[in-house]
């Protein structure tokens, strides 16, 4: 009996021990997650860090002040700079790819083809976001008419459709409320919204707006009337730009057939798009091909553009 007491002890010291070795691994192993976890936040703060640096720096070039203000008129959250990166980056992979499949004196368009596509994308984007901006202005006009019919001021109104709106019209609006809490006046804060937005739709809101706010007089009828017709030109502008896709594919398809003819020349005898740029008969082939297909597709552009 004396000795199982002293047995059972050391029995119950050795479990403890191995207890407590097993929590010290147990904390050594989570201080090293918490610590690598805490390096690779580190790490990853400094090189945002360092992005936003090299973005800022790129912000102030002129190019670069040139992106971003197309950019912020597309309603795009990428940075500058990352896109003038995928710019360069395409320009590399389009010249490299016309060097090889085609000729190496016509490498050179791939720059200019890079900048075209980038250029394409934010026009097409803030196209995007403007017809948004412009199917939501009837509801713009109808919110300020209720907001003017219980008693607020405009910039009041303005602030309460900022409010009440999706985007993108809501960060326009908010931008708006932004300049005339700083001082700015309402007529310059919808000249430069209808600046933005580039529409015939909204000068005439803005206009109905700016004459409101000289003369002072109620604008609830005229605003209500305002939404109806914007409503109206809204299903015009639809069922226009429906008829127009078929003409707007056929555009793009050509700029694709000139492209594929080349390859398939090239394809069918290797080397001849390279004899061609280096015979004068072979360029002027080429100059006119190419301005007869160019024209062709400015010619379809303008007639299927629809004017904002």
């Amino acid at each position: 009996m004396n000795g199982l007491i002293p047995a059972v002890m050391a029995a119950a010291a050795a479990l403890l021990l191995m207890l407590g070795i097993r929590e010290w691994l147990t904390l050594a192993r989570d201080r090293r997650r918490f610590v690598a976890g805490a390096e690779l936040i580190t790490a990853q703060q400094n090189i945002e860090t360092t992005l936003q640096n090299w973005n800022n720096r790129f912000r102030r070039t002129r190019f670069g002040r040139w992106l971003s203000s197309e950019l912020d008129l597309a309603g795009l959250p990428n940075a500058p700079l990352a896109v003038a990166a995928s710019g360069v980056g395409g320009a590399i992979v389009i010249t490299w790819a016309i060097w090889v499949y085609l000729a190496p004196p016509l490498a050179a368009l791939g720059l200019i083809a890079a900048f075209l596509l980038v250029r394409g994308y934010l026009r097409r984007a803030q196209q995007r976001r403007q017809e948004a901006i412009v199917a939501q202005l009837p509801e713009l006009a109808r919110v300020l008419a209720n907001a003017s019919f219980a008693g607020l001021s405009l910039p009041t109104a303005l602030g309460v459709a900022s409010r009440e709106l999706a985007e993108p019209a809501r960060s326009e609006l908010a931008r708006i409320s932004d300049h005339l809490k700083f001082g700015a006046t309402v007529e310059g804060a919808l000249r430069e919204f209808r600046e933005r937005v580039r529409s015939r739709e909204a000068g005439v809101l803005v206009s109905a707006l700016v004459v409101s706010s000289r003369s002072g007089g109620s604008i609830v009828t005229a605003l209500r009337g305002i939404a109806d017709s914007l409503e109206q030109r809204k299903e015009t502008r639809r069922q226009i730009k429906t008829t127009l896709s078929g003409p707007m594919v056929t555009a793009n398809l050509i700029i694709v057939m000139s492209i594929g003819l080349l390859l398939l020349l090239n394809t069918m005898q290797p080397g001849t798009v390279d004899k061609m740029t280096r015979s004068p008969i072979g360029i002027i082939g080429l100059l006119l091909s190419g301005l007869l297909f160019a024209g062709g597709y400015m010619i379809i552009r303008r007639l299927a553009r629809i004017d904002p």
